[in-house]
């Protein structure tokens, strides 16, 4: 998929002004309503968009312990033990990844307590071998894809 720099004008106003009518994205951009939309529409079926909801704080719902928990898994369980990550509410997201473990995941807890529960269920999951956990302290750059979507507006400009 290629984004040229009308697409990334397009993405820099939806993740400035998320809450903005398409008629208003338009009439900023200086283009047709109907342009916007095909190309909202065209990034949304390439995978470029891919979701409009609300960005939610786990701490503000309670939650304001984030850890990382790796999770060493038997070999061929993979799947299994992927598809019952997903029945744990806590576990915001996780990866497959290579290095040091199978599987990392975000945690969002209610106190460190919370969190060893979390961690117990996930040890007693088939398949799980072992899990190593790592507390975060302090977000230094939080979750952020503007300056991502800046450097691919530059590159396509070229």
């Amino acid at each position: 998929m290629t984004v040229d720099t009308l697409d990334t004008r397009i993405l820099r106003l939806l993740i400035e002004q998320p809450r903005t009518s398409v008629r208003e994205y338009a009439r900023i951009l200086g283009v047709a309503r109907g342009t916007l939309q095909a190309r909202l529409d065209r990034m949304e079926r390439d995978g470029v968009i891919t979701g409009t909801g609300p960005v939610l704080s786990p701490a503000a719902l309670g939650h304001p312990v984030l850890a990382f928990v790796h999770i060493e898994v038997t070999q061929g369980h993979l799947d299994e033990v992927g598809d019952e990550l997903a029945a744990v509410p806590e576990i915001i997201e996780a990866f497959s990844i290579t290095g040091g473990g199978d599987l990392l995941t975000r945690v969002a807890a209610r106190d460190n307590a919370h969190l060893e529960d979390v961690i117990q269920r996930l040890i007693r999951l088939p398949g799980v071998v072992r899990t190593r956990t790592e507390v975060a302290l302090r977000e230094r750059v939080p979750h952020r894809l503007l300056p991502l979507v800046e450097s691919v507006g530059r590159a396509a400009a070229k």
